[in-house]
């Protein structure tokens, strides 16, 4: 047989070990009995935030695949755990769900007195999407680069202030991040929620902070934001000459945000299995990559283990920097 007649006989092989692959994983995933009550998507937080949208958007295409109804619960409270811990609690049949963000394995280490392990007590799912956070200024601050905020920072330690959210909250362990990183010393002023925060930004009562992409960038096309990096690996489709902090010198600050999709521990591998694909499918549908790219987020899968892996890293990395930076959500 020659080589061509080899390739195209492999090739055959192949794609009927695909086929049989395939089609058992579809009748495994048939044989899953779901509940026939709603599935509730629980977010830990309001209604508006990024993982509001996810949820918004995946649940009515979740019914549609599963056929049963799909309902968000947003149950806000002590930045996230609340919702999280009512999914903790929940039966592990696949009804309840937790639709989340990186902000679950930064409490592990700011709230060691919870009830539950936040890293430990859920069943990864899915990755569905990450979020970029980006370093802004006020114009009034002069700041056209990073370079600009750093060379200032260091000629007068503690001059600088930034805001966030909150305490615990991705845009405040971003700059602890950074100021750990380079060794600055920038004053944080916690707000209680993105909003004041963002409003004495644009005010000029503050100086600098990280924000979501989708917030900031309304802002820096008016002018009345000045966008000095992203913080992440890459750059942005939305931000093309936007450089990463990389690229601005300061290396090793990647504050990507990762949303995710958990389950109550104990949940089977094979309801794992089926929502992980349903979840997958639907995320390379064209209208949900433009759902969640017009509000600065990516769409992504994964398997449960790679999240689990993710989650379990994550954790490391902020548990460090919350304990050298003495960070306390009290």
């Amino acid at each position: 047989m020659t080589l061509p007649s080899l390739e195209v006989a492999a090739r055959r092989v192949l794609a009927a070990v695909l086929l049989a692959v395939t089609s058992s994983a579809g009748v495994q995933a048939q044989s899953v009995v779901l509940p026939q009550a709603p599935i509730r998507l629980v977010v830990p937080f309001t209604p508006g935030t990024g993982i509001d949208l996810v949820a918004r958007t995946l649940g009515p295409r979740l019914a549609e695949r599963l056929g049963r109804p799909v309902m968000v619960d947003n149950r806000a409270g002590a930045s996230g755990n609340i919702g999280t811990e009512a999914v903790v609690r929940a039966a592990p049949n696949g009804s309840t769900l937790l639709v989340t963000v990186s902000t679950l394995v930064m409490n592990a280490s700011l709230y060691p007195q919870l009830p539950f392990d936040p890293v430990k007590d859920l069943t990864p799912v899915s990755l569905t999407s990450w979020g970029q956070l980006l370093l802004v200024a006020n114009p009034k601050t002069g700041f056209k680069s990073t370079a600009d905020l750093m060379s200032t920072a260091r000629k007068a330690p503690g001059r600088i202030n930034y805001g966030s959210p909150g305490v615990g909250t991705p845009h405040h362990l971003a700059m602890e991040l950074f100021k750990s990183t380079t060794g600055l010393f920038i004053t944080h002023i916690p707000y209680r929620g993105t909003g004041p925060a963002l409003t004495d930004l644009l005010g000029g009562q503050i100086d600098t902070m990280f924000l979501p992409i989708n917030v900031a960038l309304p802002h820096i096309k008016s002018g009345r934001l000045v966008a000095l990096a992203i913080g992440s690996d890459k750059r942005h489709a939305l931000l093309p000459e936007l450089p990463t902090l990389g690229e601005a010198k300061v290396n090793n600050v990647n504050v990507g945000m990762w949303f995710g999709i958990f389950a109550p521990p104990a949940t089977s591998p094979e309801v794992v299995a089926l929502l992980n694909r349903e979840i997958s499918e639907i995320l390379l549908t064209d209208d949900v990559r433009k759902a969640f790219q017009t509000q600065g987020m990516d769409p992504i899968s994964s398997s449960p283990s790679e999240l689990q892996n993710l989650v379990e890293k994550d954790a490391q990395r902020w548990a460090q920097l919350i304990r050298v930076q003495r960070i306390s959500a009290d």
